[in-house]
């Protein structure tokens, strides 16, 4: 009997529809046992997000400070064959409960010297979040060998404005007769993604190794490579405004809100002037730097591969 743990966070409700999908063909199975662990963290984050509460969880977020978690069922002795990792990207990382998992002293016991499977649905902008998991797992000794990443189907634009009144209101939409379209990932998407359940349910019951080549061929990423250098520098900006407001208190500390309304406001200038323009300048010289897209294309893309 083969085992496999899935460890899993879902805010909205989304992920938990990608994950039930993923792993229906290993449920069903009768040599395979899988066990959810559904993270539960001590005080819960609402969905949909209030305002200010979305944004002063970004300090946090993106210094990968873990939250208290809810204690687990798994007592860290059990013995899996295969972990699934499912998680939501915010601010460009890892959900803060998916964090705070990969750094309690329970997950370095069940992960050590374990074959791990990510699984990603967000918005289009999921490369950096997925460094810094393979950074935690490197740190517990894991070793990663898939990774899947769902993003909407709304495209880059259309998630713009779709995304944020989604996570802020509840409402996927469409709304104002479809000038802002449906956010979330699509349907069928989710529904497709049983595909890479079957295979790991093949690979699992023929006795085959579990090692990179898991999910070749079966499309579970699409790297943008229009979106590689916006995410960088991104990223170092969340870092910079991140620092600050960890310094000025933790969340929920009143000094914070002014300097999370200029946050605002920058991030808002960030999206609408140097996001586009640096994809359009990207695209201008893509002819003069196709080798080096490419290797970053087939770098993002490990180890499953486009």
């Amino acid at each position: 009997m083969k085992k496999v743990l899935v460890v899993h966070y879902s805010q909205s409700g989304q992920l938990h529809e990608v994950v039930k999908h993923f792993t229906q063909p290993l449920v069903d199975c009768e040599h395979i046992a899988v066990t959810f662990e559904a993270i539960a963290p001590a005080q819960d984050y609402p969905f949909p997000w209030p305002f200010w509460r979305f944004f002063d969880t970004f300090p946090e977020t993106v210094y990968l400070d873990p939250p208290p978690l809810l204690p687990s069922a798994l007592n860290g002795d059990e013995n899996f064959d295969l972990i699934i990792l499912a998680y939501q990207v915010w601010f460009l990382s890892p959900s803060l409960p998916i964090t705070g998992f990969l750094k309690s002293p329970l997950a370095e016991q069940l992960l050590r010297d374990k074959p791990v499977v990510t699984l990603i649905a967000c918005r289009n902008m999921w490369l950096q979040a997925q460094e810094q998991v393979k950074s935690l797992l490197h740190s517990l000794g894991s070793k990663l060998v898939g990774n899947v990443a769902l993003t909407d189907e709304a495209g880059s634009l259309g998630s713009f404005l779709a995304t944020p009144v989604w996570v802020l209101t509840g409402n996927k939409g469409p709304q104002l007769g479809g000038l802002i379209p449906r956010a979330g990932v699509a349907p069928h998407k989710i529904e497709a993604c049983q595909r890479f359940g079957e295979r790991i349910r093949g690979v699992l019951t023929s006795e085959q190794a579990i090692d990179p080549s898991l999910l070749n061929g079966l499309g579970a990423v699409d790297v943008d490579e229009k979106l590689i250098a916006s995410e960088s520098t991104a990223r170092r900006s969340f870092l910079i405004w991140g620092g600050l407001l960890r310094g000025i208190g933790p969340q929920g500390a009143p000094l914070r809100k002014p300097v999370l309304a200029l946050y605002v406001i920058f991030l808002l200038t960030l999206i609408l002037t140097f996001v586009p323009l640096s994809m359009l300048l990207k695209k201008l010289l893509s002819p003069f730097l196709r080798q080096r897209i490419a290797r970053q294309k087939n770098y993002f893309a490990l180890p499953s591969g486009e």
